[in-house]
């Protein structure tokens, strides 16, 4: 096969790279297509680490590719576009969430349902369409198709805005695909990390009554008092379970370990949805009869189509929603990976690449 311009001309990039399963990441060079007809080219200036870069660089999904490159919570400025690019312009604020491509013709595509294509090409640890492995955003630059770029709005910080490209669609989307965004709605959270958080902004900004079920006792004054959630669970606690029973209509379930269902599904109404947002590695048990004899509902939800993604990110500008987050430089990035393991942060660490990528270079 023939190579195209873009591949002819590659354009050198700088990032941090797994090698192998133990996860450590360390300064990589590598090379980016060059601009094409339809790409947009951006400095990338912050990148979020999301749970599923811990997963990946461990090989904990078994299908990691090295060299590996990670990020898909990457926001920066456009520096250059293609002939055929019409959305943005050089000196935009843009960002680039968990997808670069995908078939475009497939049901799924057809109706703006990229993040189910069949065909997908993730921003890392994925294969582009020739055959070579995409790179994320722990890196100096990205190149994207403009169909995969999403607008960030001046009024959102692009570090806080970063984690939305992947914890803010993923809990935004589910809200709204099974009806659980509506005023009046009694809606619960389970867990309160990088997506619970996500999911307790979202929700209160929808009008939802929000309850979050936690393992440990000591988040409920961040649940409460920080993050405007209605009330609080205590998950171990048998009588304050018990007390919750038939009370919600929805449960956002962000959880990525493996945990018991049967408490949550006690907690829906007849008809109530629980919708599994996180991904533990090991197969959950699931109650046939619980389900059965109240009609209850337990889905899924996998990120968001770009659609909705520009959707979302403008209702965050709208209701000034953005991630709580601590920011590092690029040469912590070991020690944050081994605090996520540890779920030691609040709520996600974001990487300043612009002003902390260079000195390690």
């Amino acid at each position: 096969m023939a190579k195209s311009p873009e591949q002819e001309h590659p354009v050198k990039a700088f990032g941090w790279a797994a090698r192998d399963s133990c996860g450590h990441l360390s300064p990589f060079n590598f090379s980016r297509r060059a601009t094409g007809d339809k790409d947009v080219s951006f400095k990338v200036l912050y990148c979020g680490i999301c749970h599923s870069d811990l997963h990946c660089i461990k090989n904990e999904w078994r299908d990691s590719v090295y060299p590996m490159v990670p990020g898909h919570e990457i926001v920066g400025v456009v520096t250059e576009v293609g002939p055929e690019v019409t959305k943005f312009k050089v000196g935009d604020k843009v960002g680039v969430g968990c997808l670069v491509g995908s078939c475009h013709s497939c049901e799924s595509c057809v109706n703006d349902l990229e993040n189910y294509c069949p065909e997908w090409i993730l921003t890392y640890n994925s294969k582009y369409t020739d055959g070579t492995i995409t790179y994320g955003g722990y890196s100096d630059i990205m190149v994207a198709d403009e169909h995969f770029v999403v607008a960030i709005p001046d009024n959102l910080p692009l570090d806080g805005a970063a984690p939305l490209l992947c914890a803010g669609i993923t809990v935004y989307s589910p809200l709204r695909h099974y009806g659980l965004g509506k005023p009046g709605l009694h809606v619960g959270v389970v867990g309160l990390g990088g997506l619970g958080h996500m999911a307790v902004k979202f929700a209160k900004a929808m009008g939802v009554k929000v309850t979050v079920i936690s393992t440990s006792p000591s988040k409920r004054e961040e649940a409460v008092g920080l993050l405007g959630a209605d009330s609080f669970l205590v998950s171990r606690d048998q009588e304050q379970m018990e007390a919750a029973k038939g009370t919600m209509d929805g449960i956002i379930d962000t959880v990525s370990a493996v945990h018991s269902l049967l408490p949550l599904i006690a907690l829906l109404k007849s008809q109530g949805k629980l919708v599994l947002v996180g991904a533990p590695e090991k197969p959950l048990e699931l109650p046939a009869f619980p389900l059965l004899t109240g009609r209850k509902v337990v889905g899924g939800s996998a990120t968001g189509g770009l659609k909705e993604t520009q959707e979302m990110i403008n209702f965050a500008s709208q209701h000034s929603i953005t991630s709580d987050i601590e920011v590092i430089s690029m040469d912590y990035v070991n020690t944050a990976m081994e605090r996520l393991a540890k779920a030691d942060v609040r709520y996600r660490f974001v990487i300043d690449i612009g002003n902390s990528l260079k000195s390690t270079a």
